[in-house]
């Protein structure tokens, strides 16, 4: 009798055993979770990742003596000239885990796909303009194995020269340009251009431009081949069609939140950048400055105490820190430092600013130096730098409607500042460094091209070089993936702030 119990038992148990299992998987598959996504809302990923990171207020736009602070710390960088890898890795890693990850894997999955071919060639687009801040940025860069962990499983990629970059990224944006098709899918989710393929040709054409103006000093030839090619094929010339990360109150513009922030009253105008626009009676530097008449502390920047008045509006000197900027302020009459002039935080840098990849003005300054070397003969070059200045004026309507600037000031400015041949590339230059006011890495870049604004070196005392030509690896990448790191150093040179990328002549 006990025997038959212990066997009665077992097949309970049993039975019950294969009960439990059945629709297990079932029970423990998440039917709401998505097992795939549309790449088109990886793009969108991408796309939004190309904002600039908040550290390019320390670096890149310090760098070209528009915005400084004159606190060290975690905010030391172009103020003093000086290297803080805590910052200098800010685009670095914004960059290849937001934006090269995604383009990647978009690209892999669409390459072989003829219904998503526009896809394709968008992802190809965007990729080729985060590359090219990049290597812009830090000169070789891991570029042919770069963001290929999560396709290709390379977790300690090679670093590729700027020069070979520069020639597949060229490469790339040629043939993505040309292959976009009207006719083919609309890719309605885009974030950019809702898929508008005569908009995102401009935009890849547009980037393509910036490419060959690059190669103006290392290789004049090919820069003009590459510059026809771009506006031959069309480029970016109305303010409707500049590509921009739109900004909200859930997803804030990263230099916006930055200047709002903790960081509120720590930065300010430069003196150069300041006089630059006053010298000219430029009406933008009421549109995007403001003062807080007698601050003497953070707290004291209240909107009862603020002015537009470019008359009042005063620049930061460059080359001090907390202490001499007491004194400098003294110097200037200001009641302390904080009544210096600073980019309007309300206005210009609020959280919900759009931040612009590429605009009408750009373009078209580029294209007005492009016509005085020869490199395109459509048009004037004088004609091609009013449009482009007033562009950048009119722009400034999109970021505030405060910040309107009438037709009637535009043209008393352009009349009161001509156009001259003679003195053409400096005149446009500097006009694309005002124009490129918050997009520190392309302002960086074309200073550094260009040679203009003919600004003079940072004569802080503590400087480690007179002028920062690139910004260094992080030390994140340094530490998991010396080996390559070190290799690059040594083909490039030293991994310091002096050491110059390739096309920089």
């Amino acid at each position: 009798m006990k025997k038959t119990l212990n066997y009665i038992l077992l097949l309970s148990v049993m039975f019950y055993t294969a009960s439990c299992d059945e629709g297990f998987d079932e029970l423990n598959t998440n039917k709401v979770s998505a097992t795939a996504i549309d790449p088109a809302f990886q793009l969108n990923a991408a796309s939004v990742g190309l904002a600039f990171s908040g550290s390019t207020i320390i670096y890149e736009i310090g760098i070209v003596q528009q915005i400084i602070s004159p606190n060290s710390g975690v905010l030391t960088g172009a103020n003093f000239n000086q290297d803080n890898r805590g910052s200098t890795q800010g685009n670095w890693q914004a960059y290849y885990r937001n934006v090269i990850k995604n383009t990647k894997d978009v690209i892999s999955q669409t390459k072989e796909n003829p219904a998503r071919a526009n896809l394709y060639n968008m992802a190809r687009i965007v990729q080729a303009y985060a590359f090219m801040i990049l290597t812009d940025t830090y000169g070789a860069i891991p570029y042919s194995e770069g963001g290929a962990g999560y396709t290709n499983q390379i977790f300690f990629p090679i670093y590729d020269s700027q020069q070979n970059i520069y020639a597949d990224i060229i490469k790339e944006l040629t043939e993505a340009s040309a292959a976009l098709n009207p006719s083919g899918r609309v890719e309605t989710a885009d974030i950019l251009y809702s898929g508008n393929i005569v908009k995102w040709k401009a935009f890849g054409n547009s980037i393509l431009l910036r490419a060959g103006m690059r190669l103006s000093e290392v290789d004049p030839t090919r820069a003009g081949q590459v510059v026809s090619t771009a506006f031959l094929g069309g480029v970016i010339t109305s303010n409707t069609d500049n590509a921009a990360i739109k900004h909200d109150a859930n997803y804030t513009n990263p230099i916006g939140n930055t200047l709002n922030a903790t960081e509120a009253a720590n930065f300010y105008m430069t003196e150069p950048f300041v006089n630059y626009l006053r010298n000219t009676k430029d009406p933008r530097l009421s549109a995007i400055a403001v003062t807080y008449v007698g601050a003497k502390s953070g707290p004291g920047q209240t909107v009862a105490s603020q002015t537009y008045d470019a008359a009042v509006h005063k620049g930061m000197p460059m080359g001090h820190d907390n202490a001499t900027a007491v004194v400098a302020a003294k110097a200037a009459g200001l009641a302390s430092f904080y009544e210096f002039a600073q980019v309007d935080r309300r206005r210009l840098a609020k959280i919900q600013a759009p931040n612009f990849l590429v605009t009408a003005s750009q373009t078209l300054l580029l294209l007005a130096e492009a016509r005085q070397r020869g490199w395109i003969t459509a048009g004037s070059a004088s004609d091609y730098y009013n449009s482009g200045v007033r562009a950048h004026m009119e722009q400034l309507t999109s970021m505030d409607a405060a910040m309107a600037i009438s037709s009637a000031a535009i043209t008393s400015y352009l009349a009161e500042n001509p156009y001259s041949s003679a003195t053409g590339l400096n005149q446009v230059n500097t006009q694309y460094w005002v124009s490129s006011l918050m997009n520190g890495p392309e302002a960086f870049a074309n200073f550094r091209r260009s040679g203009f604004p003919a600004l003079q070196p940072n004569p802080f005392p503590g400087r480690e070089v007179p002028f920062i030509n690139r910004l260094t690896y992080p030390n994140s990448e340094i530490s998991v993936n010396a080996d390559n790191v070190n290799a690059a150093i040594s083909a490039q040179g030293a991994d310091n702030l002096a050491t110059k990328v390739w096309w920089d002549k």
